[in-house]
């Protein structure tokens, strides 16, 4: 059985990343090896559990603002096709957004979901599933500071459930299908941070799971 290939985008310290190296090859995300991480920081510290993973992990670097610097005319757009191009060049099975802080937008999807080439005049490759974790109900708290957002929310009364899902990454900011959800208990008078780490728990996974049910889909 040939052995599936896996990139994952990072831009902080890289829990879920750990997660995943930890489940790789394992019965949880059996035939599975991440042969990339990438990140659009420079200081992440996902980057230095890549490399002190056993047998070490590739990484690569590419932040948007010294791209556009670096490239005078480029758009945010080309950016992103820049970061679609170096991941494919793994030639990926899965690319995993696991804390990836950057909204990918067409530039990036048009070349992971085949409908354009790499480069021009060159055949269109198949598709790619990308998928993301997001620490929130489908349809809930899309976006940035989910977790604060949903710990207030419970504060207020606002509302009584939360959770985490992992989900396949559309043009839409967490609008894509969701593959796997669970919720996570909300308990009166917690504090942000006891909460927080019941959903970095969760995250840690689900991210697995999803990864796992993404790649089975793929044989």
């Amino acid at each position: 059985m040939t052995e599936k290939r896996v990139v994952v985008l990072i831009s902080g310290s890289g829990s879920n990343l750990q997660a995943l190296i930890n489940a790789q090859n394992t019965p949880s995300l059996p035939n599975a090896r991440i042969v990339r991480v990438f990140s659009n920081r420079k200081a992440a510290f996902g980057l230095t559990r890549a490399a002190q993973a056993t047998p070490p992990i590739p990484t690569a670097y590419l932040a948007l603002q010294p791209y556009l610097k670096s490239h005078p005319g480029k758009t945010r757009d080309d950016y992103d096709a820049e970061v679609a191009r170096i991941l494919l060049a793994d030639n990926p099975d899965l690319i995993i957004l696991a804390g990836w802080m950057h909204i990918l937008g067409d530039g990036f999807l048009e070349l992971t979901d085949g409908r354009k080439p790499l480069n021009e005049g060159e055949p269109t490759r198949g598709v790619v599933p990308v998928i993301n974790l997001h620490p929130a109900l489908p349809g809930a708290f899309d976006g940035a500071n989910a977790i604060e957002r949903a710990h207030e929310a419970f504060q207020k009364g606002e509302i009584t459930r939360a959770g985490v899902m992992v989900h396949r990454v559309v043009k839409d900011v967490d609008r894509g299908e969701p593959l796997v959800v669970k919720e996570v208990p909300l308990e009166k008078g917690d504090s942000l941070e006891a909460f927080e780490e019941r959903v970095h728990e969760t995250e840690h996974e689900i991210i697995v799971q999803g990864a796992a049910k993404v790649l089975a889909e793929s044989k």
